[in-house]
C-alpha cells in the first residue's frame, strides 16, 4: 500500500485560541493527551475520531504552522532514504505507545514528518468523504519535477492529471494506491514553499463567514475547482495557513 498522510499538527503560540477557533469552524473537540514525555500535547477530535494534533509552538520559530505526517513501515529506514535522496532531517524521536516520527525537510526544503505508528489501529484523519477531516494536501515547491520525483521516489505516490495554469505553470495532481490526495505547483512568487493542508467543510460559504467571524483571514476564495468542490485558503488567528474545502449550498 502507498504511503499517505496520516495526522495533522497545529504548531500555536495560543492553546486555548486555536482549540476555539478550529472547535467552531469545524467542530473539533481537543483532549489532553496524557501519554509519556507528551508534555502540552492534544488531540484534535471530529466525532470521536482523531484529525490531529495541537501543541505549543517550539522555541524559535517564527510563527504558527501545521505540519503534515506521512506514515511509514519503517521509520529508520524511510528517514536513510530521505537523507540519501537530499532531504535534512532535523529531529528524530521515539515517543513510547506512539510510534517514531522523522521531522524533515525536502531536498527544496519543505518541512513534513514521517511517522512509523506503534499502534495497529488505522489513521482516520484523512477522508475525503468526512467534513472536518483531511481532505487534500498541497505543495508549493522551487522545483515541481524534482520534488514530485522525490516524493514519489520515497512514498510511492504516482501521477494524476496535469493541469496547465498559465503563467503559473502546470498543476500536478498526485494519487496514493491510484486515489487523488494532493497537488503540487511552483510556488508563486512572493510565497515560501510549503505543504497547504485542506479540511472537509460541509458548506464552503458557512466556514469563509466562520473563519472571519472569529479572527481568521480568507486569502483566496471561495473559488469552485474542477469537481464541482469549492475552496478557500486562510489563516487562522495565530497566524498559521490552512484551508478549506466542501460544497457551495
Amino acid at each position: 500500500m502507498t504511503d499517505n498522510f496520516v495526522w495533522y499538527e497545529l504548531c500555536t503560540n495560543d492553546l486555548d485560541g486555536a482549540k476555539a477557533f478550529y472547535g467552531k469552524l469545524f467542530g473539533w473537540t481537543a483532549t489532553r493527551f496524557e501519554g509519556e514525555g507528551a508534555g502540552d500535547y492534544h488531540i484534535l477530535e471530529m466525532a470521536g475520531k482523531g484529525v490531529g494534533g495541537l501543541m505549543p509552538l517550539p522555541e524559535g520559530l517564527p510563527k504558527p504552522f501545521w505540519l503534515g505526517y506521512v506514515g511509514v513501515a519503517d521509520a529508520d529506514a524511510a528517514i536513510e532514504k530521505a537523507k540519501a535522496a537530499g532531504a535534512n532531517v532535523h529531529r528524530v524521536m521515539d515517543i513510547p505507545s506512539v510510534g517514531k516520527i522523522g521531522i524533515v525537510s525536502d531536498p527544496q526544503d519543505v518541512g513534513y514528518a514521517l511517522i512509523q505508528g506503534y499502534s495497529d489501529r488505522k489513521s482516520e484523519a484523512f477522508d475525503q468523504a468526512l467534513p472536518g477531516h483531511g481532505n487534500w494536501h498541497e505543495l508549493y515547491t522551487t522545483d515541481l519535477a524534482a520534488a514530485f520525483d522525490y516524493y514519489a521516489a520515497q512514498y510511492g505516490w504516482t501521477k494524476g492529471q496535469t493541469m496547465p495554469m498559465g503563467e503559473m505553470g502546470d498543476y500536478q495532481l498526485f494519487q496514493a494506491d491510484g486515489v487523488d490526495i494532493g497537488g503540487m505547483m511552483k510556488t508563486p512568487e512572493g510565497c515560501p514553499p510549503a505543504w497547504l493542508f485542506y479540511f472537509g467543510a460541509p458548506d464552503i460559504d458557512e466556514a469563509v463567514a466562520t473563519i472571519t467571524a472569529n479572527g481568521g483571514t480568507v486569502r483566496h476564495g471561495p473559488m469552485e475547482v474542477p469537481g464541482g468542490a469549492w475552496i478557500a485558503q486562510a489563516v487562522d488567528p495565530q497566524g498559521a495557513p490552512f484551508a478549506v474545502v466542501g460544497p457551495r449550498k
